[in-house]
């Protein structure tokens, strides 16, 4: 054990596991990292190196025959019936039942809503009445055949802790430097803090090492400030969505499914609140995929986000914080450098400017490194449930901390309505997490303002390059420093931008890029576009334009708008199609004849171009196995047709995804092009079946056919991404 080790066991003695038989045990069982941890601590709360190895294989063992999978309920529940009595470690709520004045256990992974259970048990740990708690169950068979269940609860463990002491926390956290609280916190997500700083000094020139290390604490944020809304987009295997699915059961992870009003805010028919209601957060993964059922889902989203509260037959308020975590594998370097494309490209069209709006903070997480086995703590770290617990704590105490944010921070200029509130919200997180007791240093909170204030610029940036007007312009925000000075705070992607710091705006709109301007000069160099920057006098707006520009298509966002013509696949597409011998669509809508006869066309321009040798679709499954198999019939029959063409020489391959849902083509010659409604952006000719008139214009030529208003976007990629 290393000097933090020892700390680490004084200060929380019990509270404490080494994470590397975590780590182990994991790769071989997919279970909550808490649960592992609360067996770990049981069998393996040795030195010993053969009680140990004992001790895991005893881990293995109780995992194999307690944990309860979601695919395996019906094979547990016969278990109980015929061994009449059986021990399961699954999660646990407890619910009364108003009609029948009784209460019932329900078991999430054993897929049951009706089990038996003694008052003791519930009035002795009350969060089974709240949002339910993992624990050791014996379930027993009940062989009445008069009762109306199956099931009973004989004995009940708790897993997590039954009773959580913030004094004997704050004490503990008392024995730690600021940085040894910070590694603290990092160790006990299984993270080695070490690992982390070596690569921020080295991909961030950071001479601290910090940078990185503030980025996984701001995943924190979440679990202890309430109402907070941040979103991070970044690479994959950074271990966004697994942060808020391991290591807290406070936190619940929708990945990529649909957000309806019912499930996430109010249900009307059962008036019952939603996920906001259950939860200390809701993460939302792959957020590029969320899907909104209903318009008015993003309206009262909206008003959640900003006050905690949303109208829905009643006042409903709610204190779930919410995380957007999504990849993006776009070059960062060209999306700030582009007058076309924000940040936030890949977000779902129903989030709105207003939506954005409310995000208080935008973690960067292109500059988090992938998380391999060289990143992983091998030390000591707080058990997972003892960590979550102090999370629900802080979270649910916030008025002593807003007090000292109040006091201290002093605000310079730009910084306006909702800049205010996201700063109030980021630096109060900051300081519950890391100050619990006492406060920073004034060298400490100006580090936390400065970080603050980048994460919410970051989604201002974005905002302002959307808005052809001036409401977001004010993006140069800025703090007075502990010695009085102010600061201007830049985000490093953007800081020496002129697209960013500048945006094109409509005639007349004029915006000063103020205190960049003479480093934007001295550093043109660094752009990867020669840029010229034209004198900025009067109202004209200041140019900014490429000297070298390249041969071929260019990036670009296309806008058509209701009842527009003159868009034709060809129009659209044939250039950024021209030398690509693969390519990808992602379609996920083929159950209509329109739709497949769109298809068609498309296939038809690949095939007239002749660059394409193999073509492959993603489309998704119909909503019944009969129009499964008319589309599946479709797709074959397109396939057969080409394989027969002697002059086609493209292959047709083609895969079924239920969870399909993103519309897009993507090249082997690096172009990415989003569809914002697939294929199918045209008007019906036809409207009235019974009257169908096909002597007009734009039933056969394309590029005659009024269309649907539609978004696409042709971004390029690096060769090597």
């Amino acid at each position: 054990m290393n000097e933090l080790d020892i700390k680490l066991n004084e200060a929380f003695p019990g509270k404490v596991v080494r994470k590397d038989l975590l780590h182990e045990i994991k790769r071989a069982v997919n279970v909550p990292s808490f649960v592992l941890e609360f067996l770990l601590s049981r069998y393996c709360a040795s030195e010993d190196p053969e009680e140990i190895e004992e001790g895991k294989k005893a881990v293995l063992q109780t995992i194999e025959k307690c944990y309860v999978r979601p695919d395996e309920s019906n094979k547990a529940q016969a278990i109980v019936e015929q061994k009449k009595r059986h021990k399961f470690i699954d999660k646990i709520h407890v619910k009364y039942v108003e009609r029948e004045k009784r209460y019932w256990a329900e078991m999430e992974n054993f897929a049951s809503k009706r089990i038996a259970i003694n008052p003791n048990f519930y009035q002795e740990n009350e969060k089974l009445l709240e949002s339910g708690i993992w624990a050791e169950v014996t379930l027993a068979y009940n062989e009445v055949e008069d009762d109306d269940y199956a099931f009973f609860i004989e004995d009940l463990r708790p897993i997590q802790i039954a009773h959580f002491d913030e004094q004997k926390f704050f004490r503990g956290r008392e024995k730690f430097t600021t940085d040894e609280w910070i590694d603290v916190l990092i160790r006990s997500i299984g993270i080695n803090p070490d690992w982390l700083a070596e690569r921020s000094k080295k991909l961030n020139g950071d001479k601290n090492g910090r940078r990185l290390k503030f980025h996984i604490l701001s995943r924190f944020l979440p679990l202890v400030q309430s109402n907070y809304n941040s979103i991070e987009l970044g690479g994959r295997s950074t271990g966004k969505s697994y942060f808020y699915s391991e290591f807290s059961p406070y936190s619940t992870l929708l990945s990529g499914g649909q957000a309806s009003t019912a499930t996430l805010l109010y249900n009307n028919q059962r008036k019952q609140v939603g996920a906001v209601g259950f939860w200390d957060n809701v993460a939302f993964d792959e957020v590029a995929k969320m899907k909104i059922k209903d318009a008015d889902t993003v309206q009262i989203m909206k008003d959640y986000m900003a006050n905690g509260r949303f109208s829905r037959g009643r006042e409903v308020t709610g204190y779930a914080s919410f995380s957007f975590v999504g990849n993006f594998d776009l070059n960062i370097h060209r999306i700030v450098n582009s007058y076309d494309h924000d940040l936030l490209v890949t977000l779902p069209e129903a989030f709105d400017l207003a939506v954005i709006d409310r995000i208080y903070n935008y973690i960067p997480g292109w500059e988090i490194p992938k998380i391999d086995d060289s990143a992983y703590n091998n030390n000591f770290g707080l058990i997972t449930d003892y960590m979550s617990e102090a999370l629900h704590y802080l979270f649910v105490h916030d008025s002593d901390y807003v007090g000292i944010v109040n006091t201290r921070l002093k605000k310079g200029d730009n910084i306006e309505g909702r800049d205010n509130r996201a700063l109030q919200k980021t630096i109060s997180g900051f300081i519950k997490l890391l100050f619990p007791v006492g406060q920073p240093t004034d060298e400490e909170f100006d580090e936390i303002v400065e970080y603050a204030i980048e994460g919410r610029r970051r989604v201002k940036e974005q905002l302002n390059k959307r808005k052809p007007d001036e409401e977001y312009a004010h993006i140069n925000m800025s703090y007075i420093n502990k010695d009085g000075k102010k600061i201007i705070v830049y985000c490093p992607e953007s800081k020496f931008s002129p697209a960013t710091q500048n945006p094109r705006k409509d005639a007349n709109v004029s915006i000063l890029i103020e205190p960049v301007q003479d480093e934007l000069e001295k550093t043109t160099e660094s752009i990867t576009s020669t840029v010229q920057l034209s004198s900025h006098t009067g109202n004209e707006q200041t140019i900014i334009s490429d000297c070298t520009e390249e041969a071929g298509p260019k990036e670009k966002t296309i806008d058509i708008q209701y009842g527009d013509t003159g868009y034709s696949y060809e129009d659209l597409f044939a250039e950024y199609l021209k030398g690509a011998s693969i390519v990808l669509l992602e379609e996920p809508y083929l159950a209509h004849n329109f739709q497949m006869t769109n298809l068609v066309r498309f296939i038809e321009l690949l095939v007239k171009i002749g660059d394409c040798k193999v073509f492959r679709l993603v489309t998704k499954p119909g909503e019944t196995p009969e129009e499964s198999s008319l589309i599946s019939d479709s797709l074959q029959k397109l396939k057969n047709t080409l394989d027969d063409m002697d002059d086609a020489n493209m292959s047709f391959e083609y895969e079924f995804d239920e969870n399909s849902h993103d519309r897009y083509i993507r090249t082997n010659n690096n172009w990415d092009i989003t569809l914002g409604r697939g294929l199918h952006f045209y008007q019906n000719m036809n409207p009235n079946k019974d009257n169908k008139n096909f002597f007009q214009m734009g039933t056969y030529d394309l590029s005659l056919r009024p269309c649907l208003k539609a978004r696409f976007t042709f971004m390029k990629r690096n060769a090597e991404e």
